[in-house]
């Protein structure tokens, strides 16, 4: 079967990130990604987390023969159609009814350094309606970060994406985390991962924490 689109660094981070959802994650739950690009990730994610189910989703319709080409490719029967999501909407999913049920898991990889900064907001408060109440979303990619210096990748990536659109960019860690605050969100938890990445996990703000308040991991 032909496999319409295919990402070399999706191929290369797939695995760590898997590592840290499987850490994350109980044994079955439902998942949204949020602009699922190719594929590869929901395909991956899918197969190797068999009892969660798996709603894919993208801003261009163009992008779903590639998701539903990847699922088929690793055999992943607990994913769904995909969908058409803008995030800055305020009604999520864009062209057909409503989620009905929350999500236990809401994913998005690589997409706030490629989207317009109001699109950060528009997923913070989408997470903040559609989340379960102990529901997590999970960001991944590069962020700038106060006190931390920048890999020089990063920052030519930086450059270049702002040369391409102005509206582009990688974004300061310490700004999303004010969205997410903004919509009734915390960041629980911050994973370096290969690469210059991280990966971000937010939570409700209102989720107890028996043992005080959460903190931070810093690997």
């Amino acid at each position: 079967m032909s496999l319409p689109q295919h990402s070399p660094a999706a191929e290369r981070n797939r695995a760590p990130i898997l590592a840290h959802l499987q850490a994350l994650l109980p044994a079955s739950g439902r998942a949204l990604e949020v602009a699922s690009g190719t594929g590869q990730h929901v395909a991956w994610f899918a197969a190797h987390l068999p009892q969660w189910t798996w709603q894919p989703s993208d801003a261009q319709d163009d992008a779903f023969a590639s998701i539903t080409a990847w699922c088929a490719h690793a055999g992943a029967h607990n994913v769904l159609a995909p969908v058409l999501l803008d995030v800055r909407a305020p009604r999520w999913p864009s062209a057909k009814p409503a989620f009905a049920e929350p999500f236990d898991l809401m994913y998005c990889a690589n997409m706030l350094h490629i989207a317009p900064w109001d699109c950060c907001a528009g997923l913070m408060q989408g997470a903040a309606r559609h989340l379960a109440p102990h529901g997590r979303l999970v960001t991944y990619g590069p962020y700038l970060e106060d006190g931390v210096p920048t890999a020089p990748g990063n920052l030519a990536f930086d450059a270049n994406l702002r040369e391409r659109d102005p509206a582009w960019g990688i974004r300061r860690l310490e700004d999303v985390a004010r969205e997410a605050a903004h919509a009734g969100l915390r960041l629980a938890a911050r994973h370096a991962l290969p690469a210059n990445n991280l990966l971000l996990v937010f939570e409700r703000q209102s989720v107890p924490h028996p043992s005080g308040p959460p903190q931070v991991a810093l690997g």
